[in-house]
C-alpha cells in the first residue's frame, strides 16, 4: 500500500485548496480523494474539538494508519502522491510524526501576510455559519478563551499567523531541499508559473498547464444566508429542503448552478487599515524571523 511522497502542509487560508486542486489535474500526480486527512497531526488520538460544527472536523479526521493508507489505494502510476492538510503546520507533533513515517517526503508550504490571513480565516467561519461574532475585533477578543475551551483551529484566526514556531520544527528535522515555500501573493499573480515550479519540485512534467479559471475555497460573507446554506453547507435544519432541491435539480445541473452562484452570493469585504496595521505590528518580530528562515524578502508584509 502506498504512502504519500509529498504533502501540502499549510498555512490554512493561504491557498492550499487551490494547490490541491491544481495539482490534482496533473496526469502524473495522485492526490488523496480526501483533501485533509490530518493523519500525521492526530495519529492514534481521539479527536474531540469543541465549537460549532467541530463534529464534522472530528469525524473526517483519519487517525488510523490502515485507513490512511487506504486513501492511496487508487494509485496506479503516479510519480507524485500527495495530500493537503493545513493542520500539519499548526499541530506541534505533526513534523515528528511525518518524519517517522515518511522521512524522505517533500513538503510544500504556502504563506500569506498574517493579518490578511487572520481576516480571511474569520470570513471563512462567518461564511460557514460557525462564527458567533460578525465583528472581526470581537472574534479576536474571544480567541484565547476559545483555545482554552478546546475549540478547533478554524477559530484561531490570529494565533495561526505566527508562522515561525510552526515552521521551525520542519526546518530542524528535514533537509532544506525537501521543503518548498511559496507566498500567497505569488499564487495570485503568477499562478501558472508557481504551479509549474511546484511540478518541477515534485519531479513531474513541469510543462503541464492546469486550468486555473476557478478559485477554490474563496472567502466572503453570504448575502443570502438561507440560499447559501441550502447550496453549500451541511446545516441540518434545512435538510428536508436540501433533499427537495436535490430531487428538483439533477446532479450535473445542480453542480453547474452552484458553481455559477457561489461567487455571486458572497460579499468580499477587506480588512480595515487600522486593524491590519495593529495586527501587523504584533506579527512584526515573527515576520522577520520567518524572512530569515525561508530566505524570502517579506518587507511588503510589514507595510
Amino acid at each position: 500500500m502506498s504512502m504519500p511522497n509529498f504533502l501540502i502542509i499549510g498555512a490554512a487560508k493561504s491557498g492550499t485548496s487551490s494547490l490541491y486542486a491544481y495539482s490534482k489535474q496533473h496526469p502524473e500526480i495522485y492526490m488523496s480523494p480526501l483533501k485533509e486527512p490530518r493523519f500525521f497531526a492526530f495519529e492514534g488520538e481521539k479527536v474531540d474539538f469543541w465549537g460549532p460544527g467541530s463534529d464534522v472536523f472530528n469525524q473526517e479526521t483519519i487517525t488510523n494508519l490502515e485507513a490512511y493508507r487506504a486513501l492511496f489505494d487508487g494509485v496506479l502510476n503516479g510519480k507524485a502522491i500527495g495530500e493537503a492538510s493545513p493542520a500539519y503546520l499548526c499541530v506541534p507533533k505533526a513534523a515528528e510524526c511525518i518524519y517517522h513515517y515518511i522521512p524522505d517526503v517533500k513538503l510544500i508550504i504556502i504563506l500569506r501576510q498574517p493579518a490578511e490571513r487572520a481576516y480571511s480565516s474569520f470570513l471563512h467561519t462567518v461564511k460557514a455559519g460557525v462564527e458567533l461574532n460578525t465583528d472581526f475585533t470581537d472574534a479576536l477578543q474571544e480567541e484565547e478563551k476559545r483555545i482554552l475551551n478546546n475549540w478547533g483551529f478554524i477559530w484561531r484566526h490570529k494565533t495561526l499567523g505566527f508562522y515561525y514556531p510552526q515552521l521551525k520544527p520542519y526546518f530542524d528535522r528535514f533537509n532544506r531541499n525537501q521543503i518548498k515555500v511559496y507566498l500567497y501573493e505569488d499564487l495570485c499573480s503568477k499562478t501558472v508559473e508557481l504551479m509549474q515550479d511546484l511540478f518541477h519540485f515534485l519531479g513531474v512534467d513541469d510543462k503541464f498547464i492546469p486550468d486555473i479559471s476557478h478559485k477554490f475555497n474563496a472567502t466572503g460573507i453570504p448575502q443570502n444566508r438561507f440560499l447559501y446554506d441550502l447550496l453549500f453547507t451541511k446545516k441540518s435544519p434545512i435538510k428536508p429542503m436540501k433533499n427537495f432541491f436535490r430531487a428538483l435539480f439533477p446532479g450535473k445541473l445542480r453542480k453547474s448552478l452552484a458553481k455559477e452562484l457561489r461567487g455571486k452570493l458572497l460579499i468580499k469585504p477587506t480588512i480595515s487599515p487600522e486593524i491590519k496595521k495593529q495586527l501587523t505590528q504584533e506579527y512584526r518580530e515573527d515576520i522577520l524571523k520567518v524572512q530569515d528562515l525561508i530566505q524570502r524578502d517579506l518587507s511588503k508584509w510589514l507595510e
